[in-house]
């Protein structure tokens, strides 16, 4: 065969193995519910028919038919020269790791993952926040690099995402945004917010499926931890929108910490940017009224943080605000995230500190405090992939902007107020003892620690399921300096799941929560610790299952996973006494754990666990 028909052939094949990958594109997550339940996926139909999104939270690759739920679209809208495709998933689980593919009469996508937010306010959550993307793509590309290395549960994002709200720029725009998309197919939910380069609310419904056609809403992660409102600069402040926003706020009084997030900065830090009075006196009003505790605003292309700011005009207010540790509000912003740089020459009395460089915030919040860190975005490429597992740890090379007064700005709860930044510290505590006891529906998890601080140490108490997702069930305050000891009881699960482990999350004072290493692996498989283990043979995947039947009976084998999803049910009626040996087929089994029964007449005969 000739080279050049050999080249041919390579260029078949290439470009029939890239057409099973090339019929959707410009992927996209977002909520339009409750966060803890739900996920909107959306994309581009480039070509192909009947598309239909199959999910599971079981990772089954490319292989579609093994997954255990699908959905149609629920929203088809040509929109800047794309086929927007919306599923709107409902009946969730909460903070689970969900795999899903999207198959079409041509061919399907990549394998890809959302994770849903978590429904109690024990778990901690990483957030980053920040707008302005429209101008240069190499910034803006390096800000979303960011976001697939820091894997938070959100973005809350600003506005002003392209710059003429051209159909040319938005296919741009969501080409980038792929890059958020981790090296693992790990998507991260985008909360967006109007700009003013938005030229009209339709842009963001058609796009983003947002859930309010005036582009203001609000969303509530972790239970009663985080209120997150999104308002909308380009409409009247007043009027629906701040009756609305008051609404909201009465009706969620009840919220350990609550956010905003909009585009025109009420007070720009560069000289180039109007003051917005009108936002000042709708928004900042109820702001103060209803303790709101932080803002992000976009649009003037600076960096800022501010000190606790309340509306005044009494002595010592400037611009119309006046420093408040105890009830103000911290804004930060403003944009910076590809948009043109402009100087930051417009400081407040109350401005904490300014700067100019891309970059965007990042956000920690838990039950006693919400810490802001300013990420410098240039060097994305510099930066290491953070831990999936521990998404508090700041990875390696990525920069913090450190100005002379602290890198970190914290609102603590306890004081109702900021305090002043505080680097972590150093903790040398150990846990030396960590037990579990099970009966009935409710499990006693048992730790001793030494050497804790005089300081406050914090513990988090998180159960899995199935080895991989795990859920904070409680959040326990270290009681006092030296050796101390500790029980939880867990009674929040239902029924009897065939895989039930647990783990602590050491939270060192003031500083990122990291998992006890000590513990980190420990697990306890209440009902079935006792059965013998099978492992599938190395050369040909088989499992061998061993079993006496004593009379002649009806036997059955059958094969589930930790939901109790059967995988292989067997059938032998009327089988004979005797030694019996069944091979299962285990290749094509996702990687895991499972239980294998044997019955004889519907009584279990044996009992086996296999790990994969």
């Amino acid at each position: 065969m000739s080279k050049f028909v050999n080249k041919i052939l390579i260029l078949v094949l290439l470009f029939s193995g890239i057409s099973l990958f090339a019929k959707t594109d410009k992927y996209r997550c977002m909520w339009r519910q409750d966060p803890a339940t739900s996920m909107v996926i959306g994309w581009n139909q480039i070509s192909g028919k009947t598309p239909i999104l199959f999910y599971d939270v079981v990772d089954h690759g490319e292989d579609v038919a093994s997954y255990s739920f699908s959905q149609r679209p629920d929203k088809v809208i040509y929109s800047k020269g794309m086929n927007n495709h919306f599923v709107r998933l409902k009946y969730l689980l909460p903070n689970t790791t969900y795999y899903f593919i999207i198959k079409d009469s041509e061919g399907h996508s990549m394998r890809m993952s959302f994770k849903t937010a978590p429904d109690n306010p024990y778990e901690r959550l990483s957030i980053i926040a920040g707008g302005d993307s429209r101008n240069f793509r190499e910034a803006r590309q390096n800000a979303n690099k960011l976001v697939a290395k820091l894997r938070p549960h959100c973005v809350m994002f600003g506005g002003d995402m392209t710059g003429g709200d051209r159909t040319s720029q938005w296919k741009l725009w969501f080409e980038d945004w792929q890059l958020t998309i981790g090296p693992d197919g790990h998507m991260i939910p985008i909360i967006t917010t109007r700009g003013n380069h938005e030229s009209s609310n339709k842009t963001l419904v058609d796009l983003f499926d947002v859930p309010s056609e005036k582009v203001y809403y609000a969303l509530s992660l972790g239970g009663n931890l985080l209120r997150i409102y999104t308002l909308n600069s380009l409409i009247a402040s007043g009027g629906n929108q701040k009756i609305w926003l008051e609404g909201d706020l009465q009706a969620h009084e009840n919220f350990i910490w609550k956010t905003a997030q909009y585009h025109f900065a009420i007070r720009p830090h560069t000289s180039r940017k109007a003051e917005r009075n009108t936002q000042a006196y709708n928004w900042g009003s109820l702001f103060y009224k209803y303790h709101m505790n932080l803002v992000v605003e976009s649009d003037a292309h600076v960096v800022k943080w501010t000190y606790p700011i309340r509306p005044s005009k009494e002595r010592g207010s400037d611009e119309g605000f006046i420093r408040d540790d105890q009830r103000g509000t911290v804004y930060i912003g403003e944009g910076c995230w590809g948009a043109p740089l402009r100087p930051n020459n417009d400081n407040k009395k109350w401005t904490r500190n300014s700067a100019s460089f891309n970059q965007f915030k990042w956000i920690f919040v838990d039950m006693d405090r919400i810490e802001v860190r300013t990420v410098k975005t240039d060097n994305a490429s510099d930066v290491s992939f953070i831990d999936s597992e521990n998404v508090f740890e700041i990875p390696k090379g990525l920069k913090i902007w450190e100005p002379s007064n602290g890198s970190v700005v914290i609102i603590d709860h306890d004081k109702g107020g900021i305090n002043n930044p505080l680097i972590a510290k150093e903790s040398n505590l150990e846990i030396v003892d960590f037990s579990t006891s099970f009966a009935g529906n409710e499990v006693a998890i048992r730790w001793t620690t030494e050497n804790e601080s005089s300081e406050k140490e914090a513990f988090e108490v998180q159960r899995t399921i199935d080895g991989n997702n795990f859920q904070t069930v409680a959040s326990v305050v270290g009681s006092r300096s030296g050796s101390n000891s500790y029980e939880v009881i867990d009674r929040g699960f239902k029924g009897s799941p065939v895989f039930l482990s647990y783990r602590i999350k050491h939270i060192p004072p003031y500083g990122s929560p990291r998992i006890t290493p000590a513990v980190e692996f420990v697990e306890t498989n209440y009902q079935f610790q006792h059965l013998k283990k099978l492992h599938p043979d190395p050369k040909n995947g088989m499992i061998r299952a061993k079993y006496v039947v004593n009379r002649m009976a009806d036997i059955s084998i059958e094969l589930v996973d930790h939901q109790e999803k059967v995988y292989d049910v067997s059938k032998y009626p009327n089988q004979r006494s005797g030694n019996y040996l069944r091979s299962i087929d285990m290749r094509r089994m996702p990687f895991g754990k499972y239980l294998l029964t044997i019955k004889s007449n519907d009584v279990i005969l044996e009992q086996y666990l296999v790990v994969k």
